[in-house]
């Protein structure tokens, strides 16, 4: 066996010869690098991303999406698929290639009785969440609002619900998917049942999906939610007490936590975020809160309404900044790892730099690991150093403390990823991403997409195997 690629020639990666006659096709839109509104068609989220594509359709439906896609191959041009952008990596952009962006299909309809929403992969999660939030529902979505739903959910998707529901992945029922070769399947625990299970967390590696359909649960409209922040002094002992609380904490309970730095102080701040019964949160938070008096300089506890909470981190994270991080997981927080956050923390190069550990485990880790393609099943918090700048001249500092943060934590780290949070960081960390559904993820890769049109993602490199002579 040997690895298979799609090639694309120098001539046809930096043009798309008739591009009129696709403009033709579409419902939708083509922006051409002539067109006025190009500039701002090419930009994504990370503003650290540059790139220039020959072309970028903005599709109307999923007609539109098979007619780019056939004459992306037709014209031999490399391909990516973006819908949200919300990406670190910014695989959602090709050099030279073909865009097809699933921003403006943005369908979606409530089944309140079962349930159940369908929802077109344009959708943000802001939007998504607006729609299930008028019947007072809701599913595990991220934790920013103008994130879009589709990379998140083929990744697995995290999110304050995932503890008590699952990730978004688990809570997929299904999808609508156009492959490779240009087919439109549906796939479900009833049909196409093998490609259900690579879709949910093996990415964008075996079609383009158009549509989604996930289970709801009820949760009303308001959740307890806040924040404790103790000072630098007392951070060590605060995230003893963290680990220690949150491995223990009810799945109703999601407690993200993070070094920060606001107005020149560093502090360890954690969110508190209770989905559960109200007359139950006072008595499951107050170990925090107990803990928190007298060590901590503020707190904040109080009911929201959750499309707030899911847009709370809006602001923090604005498009067009130039961010760069690298994500590993954790067991748990020992002694020596609490040590190693802080003294690479205390090298930060801004104060926007931040360290993160969000909280997993719960619901996400009772599904079996061969369930689906979503293998990091468990472990207790996903961990990561993130910067955030604008001057183009800081980018070797900002990246480099990255570098230097992560390899600093991980010794304590289980050697697995998210795949969501994965940059462009080599094959080695695209198997750790798949852990132990890698192999049965190239036998998808090898039916469903054996040439890897679709290769601008964590891409599972398809083996192509020669005929006998």
């Amino acid at each position: 066996m040997q690895s298979h690629v799609v090639t694309h020639t120098a001539a046809a990666g930096s043009s798309l010869r008739d591009a009129a006659r696709l403009g033709r096709a579409l419902r939708g839109d083509l922006v051409l690098p002539t067109d006025a509104g190009f500039e701002q068609a090419r930009r994504v989220w990370n503003g650290f991303v540059d790139k220039r594509p020959a072309a970028i359709t903005y599709c109307a439906d999923t007609d539109d999406v098979i007619a780019a896609l056939s004459f992306a191959r037709e014209s031999n041009v490399p391909l990516s698929v973006r819908s949200g952008g919300h990406n670190v990596a910014g695989n959602c952009v090709c050099e030279g290639g073909l865009v097809i962006d699933l921003s403006r299909m943005k369908k979606r309809s409530v089944d309140d009785k079962r349930h159940i929403a369908w929802a077109d992969a344009g959708l943000t999660l802001g939007e998504f969440d607006s729609a299930t939030q008028v019947f007072g529902l809701a599913t595990t979505m991220g934790v920013n609002g103008d994130t879009g739903i589709a990379g998140l959910t083929l990744g697995g998707g995290f999110g304050k619900l995932g503890r008590r529901y699952g990730l978004a992945s688990d809570n997929l029922l299904s999808a609508e998917v156009v492959t490779a070769d240009g087919r439109v399947l549906r796939a479900s625990a009833d049909e196409n049942p093998d490609l259900f299970w690579g879709l949910r967390g093996g990415g964008g590696n075996f079609g383009i999906v158009t549509r989604f359909e996930y289970q709801l649960y009820e949760i009303g409209t308001e959740v307890l939610a806040g924040s404790v922040n103790f000072p630098e002094a007392q951070a060590r002992d605060a995230l003893r007490f963290y680990n220690e609380f949150a491995r223990t904490a009810p799945d109703e309970l999601s407690l993200d936590a993070a070094l920060v730095t606001s107005a020149g102080e560093r502090m360890f701040s954690v969110s508190i975020f209770h989905s559960g019964v109200p007359r139950e949160a006072e008595t499951v938070i107050a170990p925090l809160l107990g803990y928190a008096k007298g060590r901590a300089v503020s707190e904040q506890l109080m009911r929201k309404p959750y499309l707030k909470v899911q847009s709370a981190a809006d602001a923090l994270f604005p498009r067009g900044r130039r961010y760069s991080w690298k994500a590993q997981f954790m067991h748990e927080l020992t002694d020596d790892a609490i040590d190693a956050l802080l003294d690479i923390y205390r090298k930060a190069p801004n104060e926007n730099a931040l360290l993160v550990l969000q909280q997993v485990g719960g619901a996400i880790r009772r599904v079996l690991v061969s369930e689906t393609a979503y293998a990091c099943r468990d472990a207790e918090f996903d961990c990561f150093p993130i910067c955030m700048w604008d001057d183009p001249g800081r980018d070797e500092e900002n990246i480099g403390w990255i570098r230097e943060a992560w390899a600093a934590i991980r010794p304590f780290s289980t050697g697995a990823v998210y795949v969501n949070n994965l940059g462009d960081e080599g094959q080695d960390r695209v198997k750790a991403a798949y852990g132990p559904n890698y192999q049965r993820l190239l036998e998808l890769k090898n039916k469903y997409d054996p040439t890897n049109v679709f290769f601008l993602n964590q891409n599972i490199r398809p083996t192509l195997v020669l005929p006998k002579r």
